[in-house]
């Protein structure tokens, strides 16, 4: 059925409410049942049985696994971060890096760096880099949300510009179903693609710019920075996304060492890239390397070990609360057919050499709205190639436009995975942290659009 214009109302209703509430899950939560609401009318179903069973398809569905796999992952990141916690290591970790970093722009740039090194996953370089950089820049009075910013904007853009990264792999799979790469060919493909990839490389690059004062901070991001220089504070609403994690140190007799939080890290991503940049696979073999090893060395008892691995978990519950959420607003979109809404919308207005930068615009709009990318590309992907082939405009800049599309997303949408993972580590409100960046967001999107509007001419 076509929804026209209604597909648009739930997800203007998560942004004002999510603006309003200053917080993430209410106003997810009603605005799927605004959704499902306008469904059953159409439809004339239960509007509730309509949202049990769309939970029931999200979180469990057997053919997907999608959400489970986000779920395993996500909570077992925690379980290794509970344990590296606990080991004291990331606080010896700090303390060397502290004796390395001698300047605020040193620890800006420290973290700027490690989001760098860690390309495989963008939940990885998330969790991580928030997780060992908070207190070496909470040393240098840098504020919270000026962290989380420079956290979340290289985790998604930098794994699309990556060689090989969870993301290149998974969009290398719907290129070869799309037809746009032979059988076997697709990730090879992809790096042709990666010059096209404007907003990754433009959002990743004007950090340090930022960073070294050649652009001045403004907006939210401008007086955290007065905030935290005149008073100290480094949080914005004190309403942190914290969960119960333990801190306490497993035994406070053994000597903390560097080695317990670095080596757990290289395993996971050493497995990681042996099972073939299976993110879930590489974190299973990392939590129980830890285990292991912190058994052997007596850094704890295993009743202690294996209860951190729990609480680690639980510590996720609610970002993965919000992420579950997130999928049901995005099968609530898919329903209500947004995507084609907007294509179909836009389509028979633009010539093969605007293509690329109003795919980009327009998807954009919409990965802003669901807080999608990787479902995003699930369907725009094999709509716009047809789209491009059609209209005589090069297929891997359009492609590469859909890709960045779903980057500006994970970066600008209030209640992403990426926005809600980087508040997890960087232990701050994840709205104080996605309205801050914004701005900047905003930046690399004009940009972009610059990039791809050049693209449609010239490639």
């Amino acid at each position: 059925m076509d929804y026209g214009a209604l597909a648009l109302i739930p997800p203007l209703v998560v942004i004002v409410l999510a603006i309003v509430m200053r917080t993430s899950f209410e106003p997810l939560l009603i605005g799927c049942l605004c959704g499902f609401v306008i469904i059953s009318l159409h439809n004339h179903t239960s509007f509730f049985t309509d949202f049990v069973e769309s939970m029931m398809r999200v979180i469990g569905d057997p053919t997907s696994g999608g959400s489970v796999w986000v779920i395993l992952v996500c909570g077992l990141y925690g379980s290794l971060i509970g344990l590296m916690v606990r080991s004291g290591g990331t606080i010896k970790f700090g303390d060397w890096a502290l004796t390395r970093i001698k300047t605020k722009t040193g620890a800006l740039m420290g973290a700027w760096w490690l989001g760098i090194l860690i390309f495989l996953d963008d939940y990885l370089s998330a969790l991580t880099v928030g997780l060992s950089m908070r207190k070496i820049t909470d040393a240098f009075k840098v504020p919270r949300e000026t962290l989380a910013y420079i956290v979340n904007t290289t985790a998604p853009p930098w794994s699309v510009i990556a060689p090989i990264s969870t993301w290149t792999i998974f969009i290398g799979a719907l290129l070869e179903s799309s037809h746009v790469a032979p059988a076997g060919e697709g990730l090879s493909t992809y790096w042709k693609m990666i010059p096209f990839v404007a907003y990754g490389y433009i959002s990743v690059l004007i950090i340090p710019l930022f960073i070294y004062g050649i652009l001045p901070w403004f907006g939210r991001l401008k007086r955290a920075n007065e905030r935290a220089e005149t008073t100290g504070n480094l949080f914005g609403t004190g309403l942190t996304m914290s969960g119960v994690l333990d801190i306490s140190r497993l035994n406070e007799k053994k000597e903390s060492k560097v080695i317990y939080f670095v080596l757990p890290m290289v395993v996971a991503l050493a497995a990681t890239i042996y099972f073939d940049i299976d993110a879930l696979k590489g974190v299973m073999i990392a939590v129980a390397f830890t285990f292991i090893y912190y058994l052997i060395i007596k850094l704890g008892t295993f009743q202690q070990l294996s209860e951190t691995v729990f609480s680690g978990f639980n510590s996720m519950v609610y970002a993965l609360a919000i992420l579950m959420m997130s999928y049901v607003l995005k099968d609530v979109n898919d329903k209500m057919g947004l995507t084609q809404y907007v294509l179909n919308a836009v389509s028979p207005y633009v010539s093969g050499q605007l293509l690329p930068v109003t795919v980009f615009a327009s998807l954009s709009v919409i990965s802003v709205t669901t807080g999608s990318s990787w479902g995003l590309y699930a369907v725009a992907i094999p709509i716009v190639v047809p789209l491009a082939q059609h209209l005589g405009s090069n297929v891997f800049v359009n492609c590469g436009a859909v890709v960045s599309a779903g980057v500006f997303g994970a970066n600008a949408c209030l209640y992403s995975d990426a926005t809600v993972l980087t508040s997890q580590s960087t232990e701050n409100s994840n709205l104080d942290n996605g309205l801050a960046q914004l701005p900047y967001a905003f930046i690399a999107f004009g940009l972009s659009c610059v990039a791809y509007l050049l693209f449609g001419y010239f490639m």
